[in-house]
């Protein structure tokens, strides 16, 4: 028994013995092991504690499965990466990429960066100033080259699937999954990655991140498209019209690999067949080119940007894309600016900087610093006047229709917010060399060549917030035809000058500087200046149609000379304030010279009394009318007058049920009865009654807001000549 005791003790002591030693070893270890790096985070923002200068760069080349040139070959997608050298210690780091076709030639940003600046064959430059101020804070910047550009294989087909893919594998790379070589041709991985991407960039650079995310790509965590494409077809078309030729075809040939040029040539000629110039309909070729419409897909928070008066990607690329991942309520954000194509590193740098940290910081490092609580839109409204509001359009904007009216003393075509009872006609003929400034000038004369409406000059200001859209009918002499509308503020301004060579910014010698530079990539950039300039007059927006597209865009239907027909078509988006003591103007012309016309010079018969553009007015009629100083209504000198406004709405569809219709105008016909009774009592009392039918039809929908708007303003109105 004791010698079994003593057998334990011994064993005892020997396990105590190498306890101690392995703790003492494990102890000596730990003392020399390095705590993993991390992000740091002061104030809600990530800080620059990595060294830019000791950052790895790298190209990678990754295979997909497409074949966009049909050599035979899988085609390898470029790209080159710049990561803090802490993620060989461990860092996992998110990504921000910018997927390009423009890396070799055109470049990126205000002054062309492209990447291999000195041409020695090595891309040693990263253009923009993502690496320098983002990779010191714990990010990799990657910089794909899209689908046949730059290094990268295959042919690029101007916005088709191949583009998106292009960007999707090298997504999928970051998260795991497919396989990618580097230039010595060894196979790597993306063991530093955190797999969460955010896809930046302005124009092509934003249209394929808006691609990939209506794709779905997972992964693919927030998106930031600046002055992007949401649907190629709206890029070459506006409503059946083409803005020039072959636009596919000719992109293409421009931003091809220098090396692939020539071997590509056969994908631009059936580019050039199946985008259909000659009808300039919308079909399967541009159907696979619309991002907008995959909308349910995106998984991606949106932070877009847009010039209102961008004329290259027009805004009509925005309020597509807005208006669709709206309704399937994706968690965005939005600056409209009044400049031109112009990135907002050039008209808000300090600000945009400081915004857009803070968004990739939350969205890709998950930091709660409080951006998706505050305001979603951002709204320029003039040099250095910045707006913010909860949504965009304005939450108060209703639609209001201003009506078209005859000419009088004063205008050669007026406005009215309540219907035109007879009949009128107005003609003009198009003139497809007509310019757009011989369109606008000369508001208050009759020109051959277009229709000019003009409010009186405004009493209050009257915002615009949202698309507004036309109605005209029509007869026209041809079987096919243009039609144009723009909207225009009529009075001296002092305004930003998107029509400048810089779209509204000119560049100065001074530079700024954001993030940390290397002996071959600065951080610094030239400043930039928004700048202005007084004019008499402004346009505010543009809608273009080709006539024969007037059901659909899908076909186009030649017109018979003569008959009546009713185009309606959007302008572009706006956000504007019409200025007290200006007036807005509204031109109906034939072609315009922004895009390819048409030589018909037909002749067009406007019915005015159908006629009308329904405009998004913050307030709804009631700010529009007071601002125009009318009382809401047609001013009725009887109950017969507002007898024939109740049959205009009932035969516009204004006045849903014909019971309605009916039940109004027998209370309208008592009140007649009175009138010719001269008995001012009982007529003040029926049209009471009236006033009464017209809240519960309104409250029980069967007439339209502007129905019981204007009917209640002419209630008043003959209440108050009989009392």
């Amino acid at each position: 028994m004791f010698k079994r005791k003593k057998l334990i003790s011994v064993i005892l002591a020997i396990m105590m013995l190498v306890s101690l030693d392995v703790s003492f070893v494990n102890g000596a270890q730990a003392s020399e092991v390095k705590a993993a790096p991390e992000h740091q985070i002061v104030n809600g923002v990530t800080e620059p504690v990595f060294s830019y200068n000791d950052a790895i760069k790298e190209t990678i080349f990754v295979e997909s499965g497409m074949d966009s040139d049909r050599d035979g070959n899988p085609d390898r997608i470029a790209a080159d990466i710049i990561r803090p050298q802490e993620t060989e210690d461990g860092l996992k780091v998110p990504i921000i990429m910018d997927a390009s076709p423009y890396y070799e030639s055109m470049g990126r940003g205000n002054e062309s960066q492209i990447k291999d600046s000195d041409g020695d064959g090595m891309n040693e430059m990263f253009p923009l100033y993502y690496d320098n101020y983002f990779v010191p804070r714990g990010y990799a910047v990657v910089l794909v080259d899209m689908v046949g550009t730059n290094n990268s294989d295959g042919c690029p087909p101007t916005g088709g699937k191949e583009e998106i893919e292009s960007a999707k594998v090298v997504i999928d790379w970051l998260n795991g999954k497919g396989t990618a070589w580097d230039k010595d041709g060894n196979e790597i991985s993306a063991d530093w990655s955190t797999g969460k991407v955010g896809m930046i960039g302005k124009s092509y650079d934003g249209t394929i991140a808006q691609g990939a995310a209506a794709a779905g790509v997972e992964g693919l965590e927030t998106i930031v498209p600046i002055g992007a494409i949401s649907s190629w077809y709206y890029y070459y078309r506006y409503e059946g019209i083409p803005y020039y030729s072959n636009g596919p075809g000719n992109l293409a040939r421009r931003i091809t690999s220098s090396e692939r040029v020539e071997a590509c040539a056969p994908i631009r000629e059936e580019m050039r067949i199946a985008s259909d110039d000659t009808t300039g309909d919308y079909n399967e070729f541009w159907d696979e080119r619309n991002y907008y419409k995959d909308a349910e897909n995106v998984t991606a928070s949106v932070f877009a940007i847009h010039g209102i008066n961008d004329y290259n990607v027009k805004a009509n690329h925005f309020s597509k894309w807005w208006e669709a991942i709206s309704e399937h309520d994706v968690p965005r954000k939005v600056w409209l600016t009044q400049t031109g194509h112009v990135d907002p590193f050039d008209f808000r740098r300090a600000e945009w900087v400081e915004t857009l940290h803070r968004w990739f910081d939350y969205w890709l490092l998950d930091i709660d610093n409080g951006i998706m609580d505050e305001p979603m839109a951002d709204v320029e409204r003039g040099l250095d006047q910045w707006e913010t509001h909860s949504n965009w359009p304005d939450e108060k904007a209703e639609k209001v229709k201003m009506r078209f009216a005859p000419q009088t003393e004063e205008l050669p075509g007026s406005v009215m917010t309540s219907p035109l009872l007879e009949e009128a006609i107005q003609t003009f003929t198009d003139n497809p060399r007509q310019t757009e400034q011989q369109m606008v000038t000369g508001e208050f004369t009759q020109k051959e060549n277009r229709l000019i409406y003009m409010t009186p000059e405004l009493e209050g200001d009257v915002r615009l917030s949202g698309i507004p859209e036309l109605n005209i009918t029509a007869s026209i002499d041809k079987n096919d035809t243009h039609l144009t509308a723009m909207i225009v503020d009529y009075g001296t301004d002092t305004r930003i000058n998107h029509t400048s060579r810089g779209e509204g910014i000119i560049t100065l010698d001074e530079v700024s500087c954001w993030g940390e530079s290397s002996d071959v990539d600065s951080s610094c950039y030239k400043e930039t200046e928004t700048i202005t300039h007084e004019q008499p007059y402004e346009i505010v927006t543009h809608g273009w149609l080709d006539a024969q597209n007037y059901e659909s865009l899908d076909y186009s239907i030649p017109l018979v000379p003569g008959q009546e027909y009713k185009f309606t078509w959007d302008t572009l988006p706006e956000d504007y304030v019409f200025k007290e003591g200006h007036r807005i103007g509204v031109i109906i012309a034939g072609s315009s010279t922004r895009l390819m016309t048409d030589n018909n010079r037909a002749t067009f018969d406007v019915s005015l009394e159908n006629s009308y553009i329904s405009l998004p007015i913050v307030g709804g009629k009631p700010a529009l009318d007071n601002a125009l100083g009318f009382n809401g209504g047609s001013s009725p000198s009887s109950a017969a007058h507002i007898s024939k406004v109740v049959d205009f709405y009932r035969g516009d569809g204004e006045i849903k049920e014909e019971i309605a219709a009916r039940s109004l105008q027998m209370h309208l016909t008592s009140v007649a009865q009175f009138e010719k009774q001269n008995s001012p009592a009982k007529v003040i009392k029926h049209l009471q009654s009236f006033y009464t039918l017209l809240e519960h039809q309104s409250a029980n929908k069967l007439i339209t807001k502007e129905v019981y708007q204007v009917l209640k303003a002419d209630t008043d109105y003959l209440i108050a000549k009989w009392q």
